[in-house]
């Protein structure tokens, strides 16, 4: 026989202590229930075979070749021979490898950090213009984004051409110096800054646009309060449009990353094949020298892996700031 639970006073109010609550059981998984579950794995399954049959394989392939000693007679052959990691040593040994990674690092920096400076302040000029001007700015932004590399660099190169080149007859017209003939490529610095400007040129377009978009989506009603209260527009940005558009800063400087830390055809033409060497060497020119120009596709290969590692390296700040950002949304 149970007896019933015993009341007690507390503070001049009866409490009575209930009985514990029976453990819910959990229900067996139906079919149902595990069709219901599997359905978002089926829509994804087919992105990730597509993508495992698109760059899985070429990726193995490149990693195995990266531990083949891999020259022209083997590529007759089509057979390589083992050698372990005897590539890996000889480029990380390499003083070549070395300055042309911290060269790429550093151009890559001043890259990203003048397209996303640029792109931004045009994005909010943008804004603050009439809209035919609006729309002759934007058709001018596509053109420019739409151009093809090998395109734009015959267009660069016309333009900073010591003989005719229109930048050197602008620059001494207007005043600035005595820049008749002057040669833009004379040494690997004004190489590189040529090529740097010409790779800003073409990528503000993106992030300009991309960056526009969103500021459709800042709450225009935060930035007049903010404006009302007396904020400078510095602090507005700062306080208002930013938090807004850091997903999509985070986004932009990832791609830009990867974009121009692995570039190849914008250096290699504007330079000009004749004119690069060991001093003005970036990593995607330096992996075509050594895998193609050299026929070494086995240190070439193991060139590309160490790339995509730095790369990884690089962005993996960025990567994380995105996820923490969703987890928090």
């Amino acid at each position: 026989m149970t007896s019933d639970p015993a009341p007690h006073a507390a503070g001049g109010v009866v409490a009575v202590d209930a009985p514990p609550l029976p453990a819910a059981r959990r229900r067996p998984l139906g079919p149902a229930a595990v069709a219901r579950g599997s359905v978002p794995y089926l829509l994804v399954a087919p992105v990730v075979v597509a993508i495992v049959a698109i760059l899985g394989y070429p990726l193995y392939k490149l990693v195995a070749l990266s531990f083949q000693q891999y020259g022209l007679p083997e590529l007759i052959q089509r057979h390589g021979e083992w050698i372990g990691l005897e590539n890996y040593r000889s480029v990380l040994s390499d003083s070549v490898f070395w300055d042309t990674l911290v060269r790429t690092i550093v151009f890559t920096a001043a890259n990203v950090g003048l397209t996303m400076v640029i792109g931004t302040l045009l994005a909010l000029l943008l804004l603050r213009l009439s809209t035919p001007v609006r729309i002759l700015l934007t058709s001018g932004l596509v053109l420019v984004w739409s151009m093809p590399p090998v395109v734009a660099v015959q267009v660069w190169y016309w333009m900073t051409n010591f003989q005719n080149g229109i930048l050197n007859y602008v620059l001494t017209e207007v005043g600035v110096g005595d820049y008749f003939q002057h040669d833009w490529y004379g040494s690997p610095f004004s190489q590189l800054s040529m090529v740097t400007a010409m790779i800003v040129w073409g990528a503000i377009p993106f992030v300009t646009v991309t960056v526009y978009a969103g500021l459709a989506q800042v709450p225009r009603e935060l930035v007049e309060a903010a404006q009302i209260d007396g904020a400078s527009p510095l602090r507005v940005f700062r306080d208002v449009t930013f938090p807004v558009l850091k997903p999509i800063l985070l986004i932009l400087t990832s791609l830009s990353i990867i974009w121009d830390f692995g570039v190849f055809t914008q250096p290699y033409l504007l330079i000009g094949a004749s004119h690069v060497d060991s001093s003005n060497y970036l990593m995607g020119v330096y992996v075509y020298i050594e895998g193609y120009a050299h026929s070494d596709f086995g240190r070439g290969a193991a060139i590309s892996i160490l790339m995509l590692l730095i790369v990884a390296a690089l962005s993996v700040v960025y990567v994380r700031r995105m996820v923490r950002m969703g987890d928090v949304t």
